[in-house]
């Protein structure tokens, strides 16, 4: 009978990272699927720094995953037996049922993958979509000066890309290394970027602000925007990262400002989908887009030394495991 192993969380971490015994490996016997259910092989998981922000409670915040069992997440992989209308061994789905080598589940929880949208298999499990919803929830506007967080990750480094293709005058990274800072500039084709270790140059004005982090880099974006500029609230990795909130100092300037601050979810635009799979999958095949990852090899073993090396800013783009 095959086996999966599986990480288990088991009580939540009190830290910004889980330790020995927060999580435990499990391995379980893979049974075989009932009606209507399949049997995947998982490929490839999502590394988000929201994992951590979903295994804890933070300033009240209540966390997304239960104890007892494996966290959920976006994974990719290959049905390897159903009984199942709709789904045959061999096709490449889409799920939610990350931190296992083998997921059993019925057949509506797999979304089936056309192999041949992107260049690779992984290419599927992107934040662009995450970075398209956003842009359009402000509407960017052809001209704009536009300042990007965490420019080299994952969502930040498709945010400044579709803004560069759709019009904007002006395109802005922050990230956090100089060697980040070429990234971003010679390769994603933003026109400037700076290292926040070394504080925020005199950007001149700002129309938007695609935040992914928070903290004190959304309180100086505020400080640099443009009357009626608007602000992406899309993470908080410093807060993930740190444990911590962070009381914004100077709010009143949204005021004066007249400033838009617009938070979303991906959830609430599911109607985006189909437009941004044709758009997106054209500008990767054009090459009027680059899709920066890192893959993290050695499976599961591995997943919590990736945490902890992107939330320190070891990776460039979409972080994935290949189990």
């Amino acid at each position: 009978m095959t086996t999966s192993r599986e990480l288990h969380l088991i009580t939540r971490p009190p830290g910004t990272l889980p330790v020995p015994g927060e999580l435990a490996m499990v391995e379980v016997p893979v049974r075989a699927p009932g009606p209507g259910e399949a049997v995947v092989r998982n490929l490839f998981m999502a590394i988000d720094p929201g994992l951590l922000l979903r295994m804890r409670s933070i300033e009240g915040e209540e966390p997304e995953f239960d104890l007892g069992g494996p966290p959920w997440g976006h994974a990719i992989g290959e049905v390897v037996e159903s009984a199942a209308p709709g789904l045959r061994p061999g096709d490449l789905v889409l799920h939610r049922l990350a931190w296992r080598e083998y997921a059993v589940a019925d057949a509506e929880q797999f979304q089936v993958l056309d192999r041949d949208l992107y260049p690779s298999v992984s290419n599927h499990l992107s934040s662009a979509v995450v970075a398209y919803v956003g842009l359009h929830q402000i509407e960017l506007r052809p001209g704009d000066t536009v300042l990007v967080s965490s420019a080299a990750g994952a969502v930040g480094s498709m945010a400044g890309q579709f803004a560069r293709v759709w019009g904007a005058g002006r395109v802005i990274g922050s990230v956090g290394s100089p060697e980040k800072v070429e990234f971003v500039t010679k390769t994603l084709g933003f026109d400037e970027a700076f290292d926040y270790h070394d504080g925020w140059p005199d950007l001149g004005g700002i129309d938007v602000y695609y935040d992914t982090v928070g903290s004190w880099q959304l309180e100086a974006a505020i400080g640099a925007m443009n009357p009626h500029g608007r602000i992406v609230l899309c993470g908080g990795t410093e807060q993930q990262h740190t444990g911590q909130a962070y009381g914004i100092r100077n709010m009143q300037l949204a005021i004066e400002k007249r400033l838009t601050l617009q938070g979303f979810t991906t959830d609430d635009h599911l109607d985006l989908f189909p437009r941004f799979d044709r758009e997106f999958s054209a500008l990767v095949a054009n090459g009027d887009v680059v899709l920066a990852e890192t893959i993290v090899e050695g499976g599961l073993d591995q997943l919590i030394p990736a945490v902890q090396a992107q939330l320190e800013g070891a990776y460039l783009g979409k972080v994935l495991l290949r189990f």
